[in-house]
């Protein structure tokens, strides 16, 4: 790879699987001790400004949520050197007044999942990270106003619920997550946001609603052609803000991301085992002298 190094990393959900208007691309096979990211990961230039984007389904969308290789994925892009993720998921709308359509920019996370590998950490090294706020609200901040510029209708802020899938909701379940005061649900932000914030990332979710879920009974349910329908609809928009956003993700952090772990680590550094040290290094290494 060149000595190009993107502070930006953009993970596609459902409906993007590539980044227009890249400039000088080139695709990056990174080799994790997590096993493979779901796809190589596309590094290229966005007005100058490199970008890392990965398909998080892989091309032609062939894993499921459960199926992702979220450690490999969010490790490949620290290695590059991201240091901001903004995530672009599809999700179904909790509330009346988030309407197909439109875009939303979370700040708070509801893990319904069952699914394991939601840390690096283990195998001799403890790490306990904050997650009172999942989603970087600066990076979020970001996120909202370059989103507000395309002329869309965007809300900030709202609770996601990430459940386990593949299946959609059932009206009982969709109800229950609506009596928590939920905005939106979908199937990946989890444990995405986790391992972001362990890496010491930025992350920041760009929802795309693509229905109204099962609870709203006026409506057809949730299908695979709607949510591709309407995805499609809100492409363009998607990616004119990643765009937009990228000229702004080359200016110093000013949020406590990049420090995450620095009261996190429980165990002493004499005793990570080797083999943890080394494979978790490109995290770690700042706080094992």
């Amino acid at each position: 790879m060149s000595e190009r190094r993107p502070l930006l990393g953009i993970v596609g959900g459902t409906g993007l699987y590539a980044m227009q208007g890249l400039e000088h691309v080139e695709r990056v096979e990174v080799d994790t001790p997590f096993g493979e990211p779901s796809d190589a990961v596309v590094v290229g230039d966005i007005g100058g400004v490199p970008v890392a984007f990965l398909a998080r389904h892989g091309q032609g969308h062939r894993l499921l949520p459960s199926e992702i290789p979220y450690r490999a994925n969010i490790y490949a892009l620290k290695v590059l050197g991201v240091e901001r993720v903004v995530s672009v998921s599809a999700v179904g709308s909790l509330r009346e007044e988030v309407a197909p359509l439109d875009l939303l920019v979370p700040s708070q996370l509801i893990d319904r999942t069952r699914r394991g590998s939601a840390t690096f950490f283990g195998d001799g090294i403890v790490a306990h990270v904050g997650l009172s706020d999942p989603f970087c609200p600066d990076l979020s901040a970001q996120l909202a106003s370059k989103a507000e510029s395309t002329g869309r209708r965007v809300h900030r802020g709202g609770a996601y619920v990430v459940m386990e899938g593949p299946a959609f909701s059932t009206r009982a379940e969709s109800n229950v997550y609506r009596s928590w005061g939920a905005s939106v649900i979908g199937m990946t932000a989890v444990p995405e946001a986790k391992l972001a914030r362990e890496a010491e990332m930025c992350y920041a979710t760009l929802c795309c609603v693509t229905d109204y879920d099962v609870w709203r009974e006026t409506e057809e349910p949730v299908s695979v052609e709607l949510v591709l329908a309407n995805l499609a609809a809100n492409a363009e928009a998607s990616q004119r803000t990643v765009r937009v956003l990228a000229q702004a993700a080359s200016a110093a952090r000013d949020c406590a991301c990049g420090d995450s772990l620095a009261t996190a680590i429980v165990t002493r550094n004499e005793r990570v085992p080797a083999a943890t040290r080394a494979r978790l290094w490109p995290l770690i290494s700042k706080y094992m002298g």
